[in-house]
């Protein structure tokens, strides 16, 4: 007995939980990192310098000018450019991914040639033609197709107004990288999940509404985001087709007053605001989807702890 005795405790005193002992670290000595937070603080103080006492930047003029109702009036058309062709574009994105994952070849072929296109051609380009529409389609109609007899006509030229083609041009080729966006949150489901929804008697479309997007939105809100964020800067390509944007504002007042780089100060100080915003909007954002995403991964463990204790 005491010879089977002595192997159980010694094993006892193996599997014994350890106390904690302190630790007493020091951390080595990093003389090349204090000596680049050095530099770059002073890089900073003197480019701010710099910046500050220029009187060839004339900050009396950026200054009376940030607040004119011009420039506001130009801010507004941005923000109405960058809400509206974000939320067209993840339409169409979300119609075109759906597309892809469909099983019809002609539906993914239709898709995969809008996404092909619209990614493929330069942004600049597709805002010029649509501007220009007009010389290819000088009338668009509502009637028997096959130049058949029209019910309702317009005008190109009436209809496609410089903000009309800047929306057109911005949506329509968001949509195309929206989609491959939505295609990968789409594809991040467990394909499992599918098939048990399927199994409950779910529709296909039920399936996309309740059980897939909900889940994929947790891999589509952050390239969402830096998309949103993108957009508050690409609208500035409206200029080229004398839309009445920000940059756009900003270069007809200098066309005026010959204050060149104070008028693109103020432009994009204005940019610097809205994308702050956003980015600040994006993180709250993210955080709460993360937060039912880590809410799911702990109730899980919670649910596999006793099995694991069991086991050992």
């Amino acid at each position: 007995m005491e010879v089977t005795g002595a192997p159980e405790a010694a094993t006892g005193a193996r599997t014994a939980p350890e106390p904690h002992l302190p630790i007493d670290a020091i951390r080595p000595p990093r003389p090349g990192r204090w000596i680049a937070a050095v530099v770059a603080v002073f890089a900073m103080v003197w480019l701010l310098y710099t910046i500050i006492v220029n009187e060839n930047l004339h900050w009396d003029v950026i200054v009376e000018y940030l607040t004119d109702g011009r420039i506001l009036g130009g801010l507004w058309v941005t923000i109405q450019l960058t809400v509206l062709s974000m939320v067209i574009g993840l339409a169409l994105g979300v119609l075109a991914a759906v597309m892809q994952l469909s099983g019809s070849p002609v539906l993914r072929a239709a898709s995969g040639l809008y996404t092909w296109f619209f990614r493929g051609t330069p942004l600049l380009v597709q805002l010029i033609f649509w501007f220009n529409i007009g010389l290819v389609f000088p009338s668009f109609g509502i009637g028997v197709p096959f130049d058949g007899p029209k019910l309702i006509e317009w005008q190109a030229n009436e209809l496609i107004t410089p903000f009309t083609a800047a929306l057109l041009g911005l949506a329509i080729n968001e949509g195309a990288y929206m989609a491959e966006i939505v295609r990968a949150g789409i594809r991040s489901v467990d394909p499992g999940q599918r098939e048990a929804a399927e199994a409950l008697g779910m529709s296909h479309r039920q399936v996309l509404r309740r059980v897939v997007l909900p889940q994929a939105m947790r891999v589509i809100i952050p390239p969402t985001g830096n998309q949103f964020i993108s957009m508050l800067k690409t609208t500035s390509m409206v200029s080229v087709i004398a839309g009445a944007e920000l940059l756009t504002v900003s270069q007809r007042i200098y066309l005026g007053n010959f204050e060149v780089i104070a008028m693109l100060i103020v432009a994009s100080i204005w940019y610097i605001v809205l994308t702050t915003i956003a980015s600040v909007g994006q993180h709250f954002i993210e955080k709460r989807f993360e937060r039912g995403h880590h809410a799911l991964q702990t109730r899980v463990r919670r649910n596999l702890r006793p099995f694991g204790k069991g086991s050992v």
